[in-house]
């Protein structure tokens, strides 16, 4: 039997086989297909400290970081990356840069001006969250996905002209309250608030995407990208993975975490 029915994010139950992607490029970096897994790591620093910022970028590149993420949260962070970006070329250091957004689509619109890559979240976007209970009806629900649209399609046009690729990183402890109310607080909620983005993206024939459910809980990250994988499937979705588990921490409890996690799912 080399079927796997009941476990759709399989292509074959008895042999490791690599689940087939589209090529989504970062800057130069081609990630996805049958390229190879690509490493990727984050500053810790203000990312408008740009000296203290291009100091870590360096200290990556030095040791073969491949994709570097720094994180845009306040208006000063997006105004460094130019600076940023050439103090990078002034040291000869190519390597592609990441902008992480939070809450703010205004911010995105500037960091993708300068960057190779945004990565958004889409539990907070477009969302205030406000831990609110309430019962959404389908007419309701569908004003809001209308809401998002209007809010995120400026940024996808833009990644689209510029030929920039997207990170749509679903994370588990910020779900919005709208799929919160009708998915839970659980790995089919993270994969709806993913999918809604990317079907977003799709209307607008803008397909340079990837995609990650990250979660402090390791069982929760891999049933959420396993089932991702097979929601893609049954809908004709070929997009790559990020594989990450969020907020691991440090030292030997992190490495193995993070070895539980992202070695469960490359082992799929």
């Amino acid at each position: 039997m080399s079927d796997s029915d009941d476990l759709p994010y399989l292509s074959n139950r008895f042999a490791p086989r690599r689940r087939p992607t589209r090529v989504v490029k970062i800057g130069e970096v081609p990630v996805g297909g049958d390229n190879p897994i690509r490493v990727q790591s984050m500053t810790t620093t203000f990312t408008k400290d740009a000296a203290a910022t291009l100091e870590q970028i360096k200290a990556l590149d030095e040791v073969g970081c491949e994709v570097i993420r720094v994180t845009v949260p306040t208006l000063k962070d997006a105004q460094a990356l130019p600076e940023i970006r050439a103090a990078m070329a002034e040291r000869g250091v190519s390597r592609p840069i990441v902008a992480d957004i939070h809450f703010s689509p205004k911010l995105a619109m500037l960091a993708v001006e300068h960057v190779d890559k945004v990565r958004i979240n889409p539990g907070n976007f477009t969302d205030t969250k406000r831990f609110a209970v309430r019962e959404y009806s389908d007419d309701e629900y569908q004003a809001e996905l209308e809401r998002i649209e209007k809010t995120f399609t400026p940024l996808v046009l833009r990644c689209k002209e510029r030929g920039i690729s997207m990170r749509i990183g679903t994370n588990h402890g910020s779900l919005s309250d709208r799929i919160m109310n009708r998915y839970g607080d659980s790995p089919l909620g993270m994969v709806e608030s993913a999918l809604e983005f990317v079907r977003i993206c799709e209307q607008h024939d803008y397909r340079d995407l990837i995609l990650s459910m990250k979660a402090s809980n390791t069982q929760v990250m891999v049933q959420a990208y396993r089932l991702l994988a097979a929601r893609m499937a049954a809908e004709g979705m070929d997009y790559p993975f990020h594989l990450g588990v969020t907020e691991a921490g440090g030292g030997d409890d992190a490495r193995i975490k993070s070895a539980i996690g992202i070695g469960a799912l490359l082992a799929d």
